[in-house]
């Protein structure tokens, strides 16, 4: 019950990184503004709860875990409803900050906790259920969006946190308390803090702003950029060197974490990448609903959930490295087949791809969560969680961005391509306009058959690019050697 309940939390505030994403239309018709307007509250979102994901070690040092994590889950339910209140943009932006600072810290702790509750002949199930809601709760963000924006409002989106976390806060406080943590009274880095929201701002605000100002094209898109680049250099060696670092990047010098990290951000960027790609494909090329294409993505959680029991036991009998390998390069082998999709495909045609990744995925991010913490001590394990959800989220904002960018570069010029070696465009038309068609309508139909198939080039042209990523994240493991102890085990001196 323990594990479940910290599993729902993380589970929930996941998932409210991907739920606003298909909103955005339905926010913006409610409140008169620009679906570009939009797009806001799922920016600041994300920047706030990058900022907080880094600081969760300190937080957890300063005022305990279990207390941090309470605190956090209150604010993150208060602030939702505030959310689901507001009938302005800019108090919607403001709130959803808040609520991403609450949400930031709840990743980490929550795995920081299942390695303090539970004995080592079950740390494999309990990672198992606690990967299960991170690898689940972004592929079921925009299909449970979807469905309430059509069916209900879009407040619901934020409402529909309050009984889960209710829910959580009530397992929790009941099973959870007596593995608080030691606290110590340390000083506040303000500069580290300042030079990580600047970082951490800039960089996020590139990814979301890039493709919309033709990226480097634009002055404000390449000042951004480059603040974001000095600033985190200037982070790098504030926080190397600063007795009471705010992120405390020492945890590093153990080489599971370092190499783990690297993997995490190439796998979880190419897999996102995929994850915001094919839905969009669905809907705005071969014409399925919201629902048809959640329906198709569902397939991926289904599996992911039913094989991460079975990967869990695997953990214990083989070489982790060899199992994580497997498992992205099965990641592989599904984006490859996804380059063969064409615009006559059936549903089932879709869907295969995404049954066959679920059965890889829980080798891949349960295994590679286990590996990367294998060599860090019990008292680091908060600081080194945070690094690593932190890796997640800049990784899937990273993939989600250079995705639909390379998509939209990729469909112009093979939109250019296509236009320039129609055949018999002509006796189409004729034979068109001869079933009672305007001439206008006839170039119209040749044209949305062009933009179809040049974006279907385009998408098949990113799922090869995730793939080739993937296919090198696979073995970067065989970096560090083979662990010899489970997360959080490492000798205190190590």
């Amino acid at each position: 019950m323990a594990a479940f309940g910290l599993a729902l939390a993380n589970f929930v505030v996941i998932l409210d990184t991907t739920i606003t994403n298909v909103s955005v239309p339905h926010i913006a018709g409610g409140l008169a503004i620009s679906p570009s307007q939009g797009t806001w509250t799922i920016t600041s979102y994300a920047v706030a709860e990058a900022i907080t994901v880094p600081l969760t070690g300190w937080l957890a040092a300063r005022f305990g875990a279990y207390r941090t994590l309470v605190v956090s889950l209150v604010g993150f339910a208060l602030f939702s409803v505030l959310c689901g209140i507001a009938r302005t943009i800019e108090l919607l932006v403001v709130l959803r900050v808040f609520q991403g600072l609450c949400g930031g810290p709840l990743m980490p702790l929550t795995q920081t906790l299942m390695l303090r509750i539970f004995p080592p002949e079950k740390m494999g199930t309990a990672n198992a259920l606690w990967g299960v809601t991170t690898i689940s709760a972004p592929i079921l963000g925009p299909i449970v969006g979807g469905y309430i924006s059509d069916n209900w409002s879009w407040p619901w989106i934020f409402y529909i946190n309050l009984p889960v976390v209710v829910l959580c806060l009530g397992i929790i406080v009941k099973l959870v308390g007596r593995y608080e943590t030691a606290t110590e009274r340390v000083r506040i880095d303000a500069v580290g803090l300042i030079l990580l929201v600047l970082f951490v701002g800039c960089f996020q605000l590139v990814l979301d702003l890039g493709r919309e100002h033709d990226w480097f094209a634009s002055t404000m898109i390449t000042g951004l950029a480059i603040t974001a680049f000095v600033t985190f250099g200037a982070f790098v060696i504030w926080e190397l060197t600063d007795p009471h670092p705010v992120v405390d990047l020492r945890v590093l010098r153990h080489r599971s974490l370092w190499v783990g990290l690297i993997a995490m951000a190439l796998g979880f960027g190419g897999m996102f990448a995929m994850i915001v790609l094919v839905p969009l494909w669905m809907q705005s090329v071969v014409g399925y609903t919201a629902s048809e294409a959640g329906h198709a993505m569902a397939f991926v959680g289904v599996f992911a959930v039913a094989m991460a029991p079975v990967a869990s036991k695997a953990f214990d009998r083989f070489d982790p490295r060899i199992l994580i390998t497997a498992g992205m390069l099965w990641l592989v082998m599904t984006s490859l087949l996804r380059t063969q999709w064409n615009t006559d495909g059936t549903f089932w045609d879709f869907a295969l791809p995404q049954i066959l990744q679920g059965f890889g995925m829980p080798f891949f991010f349960i295994g590679l969560m286990m590996f990367s913490l294998s060599s860090v001590p019990m008292n680091e394990v908060a600081s080194a969680a945070g690094l690593l959800s932190f890796m997640r989220t800049v990784a899937g904002a990273a993939g989600t961005a250079l995705s639909t960018s390379m998509w939209d570069s990729a469909s112009r010029e093979a939109r250019a391509n296509l236009a320039g070696s129609l055949n018999g465009a002509d006796g189409a038309m004729a034979q068109m306009q001869a079933a009672g068609m305007e001439p206008e309508q006839a170039r119209g139909v040749i044209e949305r058959l062009v933009e179809a198939q040049a974006a279907t080039i385009g998408s098949n042209h990113v799922f090869l690019v995730s793939a080739i990523v993937l296919f090198i994240a696979a073995w970067l493991v065989w970096l560090a050697p083979r662990p010899q102890s489970l997360p959080g085990q490492a000798a205190m001196g190590h």
